[in-house]
């Protein structure tokens, strides 16, 4: 005789741990009759601080251009580098969150 499968019902948590280790045990299909259509995002992500936007006078960007050419890199490059340096010195005493 054949046993039949018994479904517990669907986690009722947000933890994204807790539904993993349910899914690792569970089919999907086992579950088709509890299972609705949602149309929004059930888990955001969480925001990252968008880029920094900097305004340069035109005589700052030529300068800027010239320099990350002379040194055959990107100005983002340049830029990147320049920060990194002014940055190291100040990490062991603020912790810079990335």
């Amino acid at each position: 005789m054949e046993k039949s499968m018994t479904s517990s019902r669907l986690p009722q948590t947000d933890s994204i741990r807790e539904l993993a280790r349910f899914w690792d045990t569970h089919d999907l299909t086992d579950f088709q009759d509890e299972l609705e259509e949602v149309t929004q995002p059930v888990f955001g992500r969480a925001h990252a601080p968008g880029p920094i936007r900097l305004r340069l006078t035109p005589s700052e960007a030529t300068a800027v251009r010239r320099l990350a050419k002379s040194a055959g890199v990107s100005q983002n490059v340049l830029i990147h580098g320049w920060i990194h340096q002014q940055l190291e010195p100040h990490r062991k005493r603020v912790q810079v969150r990335s």
